[in-house]
C-alpha cells in the first residue's frame, strides 16, 4: 500500500461528489419509446447555452472548472431495438453523447449489434487541459492542451461459444506549452531557468486481435496487441529571454536563439491469455501477459546568446539512445467451496520487469568539446505475492473472514560509465535490494436485523527492508462500516485508519497517519421528493526526513524533519422536488475545506529563511464550495425547458510561494430537452 496515493484517492472521492448543474437529466418522452416498423425507438437531446462570469484567478478557474460561454449539445440519447431480435442489418443501435460543441469534457458512445453475428462498440472523449503552473515555476511552465481518446472494438459471433475480436485505440495530446531551459549557464547555483516555447505533440496507438472460446465450463481468451508511442515536440526560443526580465539581479544571461528536438518513439507488442472456469465446488481464474517494449530516443539542442557575465556563448547538446523493457506478469486465482458456509481463495501473482539500454551524450560549449559519456543501465524488478483468504459464514447473520499475504520483491541494477577520451575511465556498479512483506487481516460481518449490516476488520503488516522511505514497513489498518437500507431510506457510515512507521535511515525518517470518517444518507418518502446528503473527514499527517543544500557563502548538506498536515472536510446535499408533474426543482450544495493544522500564518512564526520556506509548504488550508439550483419545466410530454445556476468559490488561506489562486465564478445555462 502507498499511503499518500490512497489519501489522494480518498480526497478525490470526496470531490467527486461535486454536483454539476447541467445536463438536466429529467425524463422526456415515453420510457417505452415509439414503434417504427420492426423497431422500437427512443430519442432525446438537450440543446442549451452556457454562460459564466469569472473573477480572480482565471488560470485556476480554467484548471478546475473551465466551462465557458457558448452553445452546445449538453446531452443526447438514442436507442433503436428490433422488437423480435431479428432485424435485417442490426438489432440494436445505442448512441449517447455529453457536452458536444463547447464543453471542456466531451464524450460519445456508440453500439451497433446484430444478434449472433456482430457487435461494434465505440468510445470517444475529448478533454481540454489547462495549467498555468504558477506554483511550479512562476508561470514559466504552462500547458493549454487538448487530449482526444478513442476506442473501437469489433466482435464476431458475440453470443456464441466462439468469438473473434479486433480493436483499435488512439490517444492524442496536442497544444501549446511553455517550458524552461538553463542555457546558457547551468553550472552555478545562481543559474536561471529561461522560458522556451513548445508545441506538444504526442500520440499512442494500439491495434489488437483475439478470440474467446468456451467449452466444458471453461472460457479461454487470447489477445495479441501492438502498441506504438510517439512524441515529437519541437522547442523554440520564446522571443529574446533574459534573466533580468525574471528579476534576477546581476545576471546577464540571455537566450537569443534556441532550438530543440527530442523525439521519442516506442513500441510494445504483447500477448494476453486468460482462462476462467466455474464449478460447484471450485472456480479458477488464470491470467498471463507479456509485453516486449522497445524505445528509441534522440535529443538535439542548440542555444546561443550571452552568458551570465555578458560574454558571447553558445552550446550544443546531442543525445542518442535506446532501451528494451520486457515485462511478464501472471495471476492464478483458485477458489474452493468445500461447504455452503466455507470459502477459501488463494491468489498467486508474479511480476518480472527488466529495463536495459545505452545512450551517448555529447556537449559542445563555445566550440570546446568536453567529451562523450557512454552510459549503460540495467534495472530488474521481480515480485511474487501469495494471498490466502478464508470466509466462514457461521450463521445467517454472522460471518468471519481472515487473510494472510506474503510478498517477495527483488530489485537489481547495473550502472556503467566511461569517458572514451580518457583511458581506464570505465566503471561498473551493481546493486541489489530485496524486501519481504507479511500482512495479516481479520474481520467480521454481521446482519442482526434485515435492514442493518455491519463489518469491521483490521490488518497488520511488517516488512524487513523497505525499498523507499515511504514504503510499507510497520503498519496497521482499521476499517469499519455500517449500512441501513429500506425501500425509502438508506444510511451508511464508515471509518478507515492507516498508520505506517518507516525509518530505514536517519536522513529519511517517515511515518504517516490517516483517519477517514464518512456518512451518507438518501431519503425518498414520496415519488415527488428525495433528499441526498454526505459528509467526509480526512485527517492526514506525515513526518519525513529531508536533506538539502543551503548556506550563504558556500552551500552545505543539511538535514531536518519536515511535517505535512491536512484536515479535509467535504459535505454535499441535494434536494429534488416535483410540482405535480409540471416542473422539477433541484437544489444542491457542495463544500470541501482543508483546515490544515490551524496555524495563523504560512511560516508559523519561523524567521530562518530556509526553515520558513519549508514551513510554508507544510499545510495548505483552503476552501472550495459550490451551491447550485435548477428548474426543469414540462412544456409537453416531449418537450422541457430548463434553466440553472451554479456558483464556484475557491479560496486559499496561504498563497503557495506567494501566488494566491483564488477565484469566484457565476455560471449558468438554459436549454430545451426534446424527445422525438
Amino acid at each position: 500500500m502507498k499511503k499518500t496515493y490512497w489519501m489522494v484517492l480518498a480526497a478525490c472521492g470526496a470531490l467527486s461528489a461535486q454536483q454539476v448543474v447541467a445536463p438536466t437529466g429529467e425524463q422526456v418522452g415515453s420510457v417505452r419509446g415509439e414503434n417504427a416498423g420492426n423497431y422500437n425507438i427512443t430519442n432525446s437531446f438537450e440543446l442549451g447555452y452556457r454562460w459564466n462570469l469569472v473573477g480572480g484567478s482565471m488560470e485556476e478557474y480554467r484548471s478546475d472548472v473551465n466551462y465557458r460561454n457558448g452553445l452546445r449539445l449538453l446531452e443526447s440519447s438514442f436507442s433503436m431495438n428490433s422488437k423480435d431480435g431479428h432485424g435485417r442489418y442490426f438489432d440494436q443501435i445505442l448512441l449517447n453523447t455529453t457536452g458536444l460543441g463547447n464543453d471542456p469534457y466531451e464524450a460519445a458512445t456508440l453500439r451497433i449489434q446484430k444478434n449472433q453475428l456482430y457487435r461494434y462498440d465505440l468510445m470517444w472523449r475529448q478533454n481540454d487541459y489547462s495549467n498555468a503552473g504558477l506554483t511550479i515555476a512562476g508561470g514559466l511552465h504552462q500547458m493549454d492542451t487538448v487530449m482526444r481518446l478513442q476506442d473501437h472494438e469489433f466482435t464476431l459471433f458475440p453470443q456464441s461459444h466462439f468469438r473473434v475480436r479486433g480493436g483499435y485505440s488512439r490517444n492524442v495530446q496536442e497544444g501549446p506549452m511553455l517550458s524552461t531551459s538553463l542555457e546558457l549557464d547551468n553550472n552555478t547555483i545562481n543559474s536561471s531557468g529561461l522560458p522556451v516555447f513548445a508545441n506538444l505533440r504526442q500520440s499512442w496507438n494500439e491495434y489488437r486481435v483475439g478470440a474467446d472460446v468456451e467449452f466444458a465450463g471453461f472460457r479461454f481468451t487470447v489477445l495479441h496487441r501492438w502498441d506504438f508511442f510517439k512524441q515529437d515536440t519541437p522547442y523554440s526560443a520564446y522571443g529574446i529571454a533574459t534573466s533580468a526580465a525574471l528579476g534576477v539581479p546581476n545576471d546577464e544571461t540571455t537566450i537569443q536563439s534556441f532550438t530543440k528536438a527530442a523525439p521519442i518513439h516506442g513500441r510494445n507488442p504483447g500477448w494476453l491469455g486468460n482462462l476462467v472456469a466455474t464449478h460447484k465446488r471450485w472456480a479458477m481464474n488464470a491470467r498471463i501477459s507479456y509485453l516486449n517494449g522497445h524505445n528509441n530516443f534522440a535529443l538535439s539542442e542548440f542555444a546561443s546568446g550571452l552568458s551570465r557575465f555578458g560574454t558571447a556563448a553558445n552550446r550544443q547538446i546531442a543525445v542518442l539512445g535506446s532501451a528494451n523493457r520486457p515485462m511478464l506478469t501472471g495471476d492464478l486465482n483458485l477458489s474452493l467451496f468445500p461447504t455452503k458456509k466455507l470459502t477459501v481463495v488463494n491468489n498467486t501473482s508474479v511480476n518480472n520487469l527488466r529495463i536495459s539500454g545505452d545512450s551517448s551524450y555529447t556537449d559542445i560549449a563555445n566550440g570546446s568539446n568536453p567529451g562523450e559519456t557512454l552510459y549503460f543501465r540495467f534495472l530488474g524488478i521481480r515480485m511474487v505475492t501469495n494471498t490466502t483468504d478464508v470466509n466462514y459464514q457461521s450463521k445467517n447473520w454472522l460471518g468471519i473472514y481472515g487473510a494472510y499475504a506474503y510478498t517477495d520483491r527483488l530489485v537489481r541494477t547495473i550502472e556503467s560509465f566511461s569517458l572514451p577520451t580518457f583511458a581506464n575511465s570505465s566503471e561498473s556498479d551493481r546493486y541489489e535490494n530485496s524486501n519481504h512483506l507479511h500482512t495479516g487481516t481479520l474481520g467480521i460481518r454481521m446482519r442482526p436485523w434485515k435492514p442493518l449490516t455491519a463489518s469491521v476488520e483490521g490488518s497488520i503488516g511488517r516488512a524487513n527492508n523497505p525499498l523507499t522511505p515511504i514504503s510499507d514497513r510497520n503498519y496497521h489498518t482499521i476499517n469499519g462500516r455500517v449500512d441501513y437500507r429500506t425501500r425509502k431510506l438508506q444510511l451508511s457510515t464508515a471509518y478507515k485508519q492507516v498508520y505506517n512507521v518507516n525509518s530505514p535511515v536517519s536522513l529519511s525518517d517517515f511515518s504517516s497517519h490517516s483517519r477517514n470518517y464518512s456518512a451518507n444518507g438518501s431519503w425518498a418518502p414520496k415519488d415527488w421528493f428525495s433528499l441526498d446528503a454526505g459528509y467526509m473527514k480526512l485527517h492526514l499527517d506525515t513526518v519525513s526526513g529531508l536533506a538539502y543544500f543551503a548556506g550563504i557563502s558556500r552551500p552545505s548538506l543539511q538535514s531536518m524533519a519536515t511535517f505535512y498536515r491536512s484536515n479535509i472536510h467535504a459535505a454535499n446535499v441535494g434536494v429534488r422536488y416535483a410540482f405535480r408533474k409540471r416542473a422539477d426543482l433541484y437544489l444542491g450544495y457542495t463544500i470541501t475545506k482543508d483546515t490544515g493544522d490551524g496555524r495563523a500564518t504560512a511560516t508559523n512564526g519561523v524567521t530562518d529563511p530556509a526553515a520558513a520556506l519549508f514551513a510554508s509548504v507544510q499545510t495548505f488550508p483552503l476552501s472550495y464550495q459550490s451551491p447550485l439550483g435548477r428548474v426543469s419545466v414540462r412544456v409537453s410530454s416531449k418537450l422541457r425547458w430548463n434553466v440553472g445556476y451554479q456558483f464556484y468559490n475557491y479560496h486559499e488561506k496561504f498563497g503557495v510561494l506567494g501566488y494566491y489562486q483564488n477565484f469566484h465564478a457565476n455560471t449558468g445555462y438554459t436549454s430545451v430537452t426534446w424527445a422525438f
